[in-house]
C-alpha cells in the first residue's frame, strides 16, 4: 500500500471541497486543491470569509468519490485545517485552474480580472495546520509537515484513466481473474484503487487488495501488472 501521508495525498488531489467551516460556522463551499496539496477556495462578496482577517480558522472536508456503474462511493474523508490566506496574485491563475477542475465558476474570471478590488470575489487558500483523514479502514492525523511534505502517487493520472477503462469495459474478466486468485466465484466485482504498488478490488461489500510483485514504476508496467491480475491462472 501506499504509505499513509502518500495515500492521503492522492486522495486530496482527486477530491472535491464538500464543506466549509470559517471559526466553527459554516460557510459556502467552492474549490479546489492545489499541486502542493492546499485546498484552494473562491469566495464571493458577502460570505464571510470574504471579509473576514485572513489568518481565520478554517476547516475544509474533501470527498473523494468512486462512481460504479450508476452508484457513486466515498472512497475517502479528509479534513484540512488551518488559516486562511490570500493566494498571491502571481499565483492566482493557477489557484482558478485548481479550482474549476471542481468548480467551473464564472467567478473565477471575474477575481483574475479585478483581482484586489474590495468587491471581487476572492482566492484564497488554507495554510495547513493538520489534517485529519477517514479512508477504509484507516483513520487518523498527519501533522502539517506530513502531509505538505508528500507527494500523490505519480501514477495517480495513468491509474484512474486505466481504472476506468477497465470498469467500464473488462469487469468480466476482472472478476475472472479475481475468481482465480481467491479460489472461489466472486460476486460483483469492481477495481477501487490503483497504484504502483497493487490494486484494490472491490467484491460485493468488501475491499480486496492484490499487491505486485515488485512496485510499477511507469504507464506500461501498470498497465502490464494490473494485466496480470485481468489474465490470472
Amino acid at each position: 500500500m501506499l504509505p499513509i501521508p502518500e495515500r492521503v495525498r492522492t486522495l486530496a488531489a482527486t477530491a472535491s471541497v464538500a464543506k466549509l467551516s470559517v471559526d466553527g460556522a459554516p460557510s459556502p463551499a467552492r474549490g479546489g486543491v492545489d499541486e502542493r496539496g492546499r485546498p484552494v477556495l473562491l469566495v464571493l462578496a458577502g460570505e464571510p470569509l470574504h471579509g473576514v482577517r485572513e489568518d481565520a480558522v478554517a476547516a475544509v472536508n474533501l470527498t473523494a468519490m468512486r462512481q460504479l456503474g450508476e452508484v457513486t462511493h466515498p472512497r475517502g474523508l479528509i479534513e484540512v485545517q488551518g488559516w486562511a490566506e490570500a493566494v498571491p496574485e502571481r499565483e492566482a491563475r493557477a489557484a482558478a485552474v485548481a479550482v474549476a477542475a471542481h468548480s467551473a465558476d464564472e467567478s473565477l474570471f471575474e477575481a483574475l480580472e479585478r483581482f484586489g478590488s474590495p468587491d471581487a470575489p476572492r482566492l484564497l487558500r488554507l495554510d495547513v495546520g493538520q489534517v485529519v483523514y477517514l479512508t477504509g479502514q484507516e483513520s487518523g492525523l498527519l501533522d502539517a509537515d506530513d502531509y505538505l511534505g508528500a507527494s500523490p502517487d505519480p501514477l495517480t493520472d495513468t491509474a484512474e484513466r486505466v481504472l476506468a477503462h477497465v470498469n467500464g469495459s473488462h469487469r468480466a474478466q476482472l472478476t475472472a481473474g479475481v475468481s482465480r486468485q481467491l479460489g472461489e466465484a466472486a460476486g460483483d466485482v469492481w477495481l477501487w484503487e490503483l497504484d504502483r504498488y497493487g490494486a484494490t478490488v472491490r467484491v460485493d461489500e468488501s475491499l480486496v487488495r492484490f499487491p505486485w510483485p515488485v512496485p510499477a514504476t511507469s504507464t506500461l508496467c501498470l498497465e502490464t501488472a494490473l494485466r496480470g491480475l485481468l489474465c490470472s491462472c
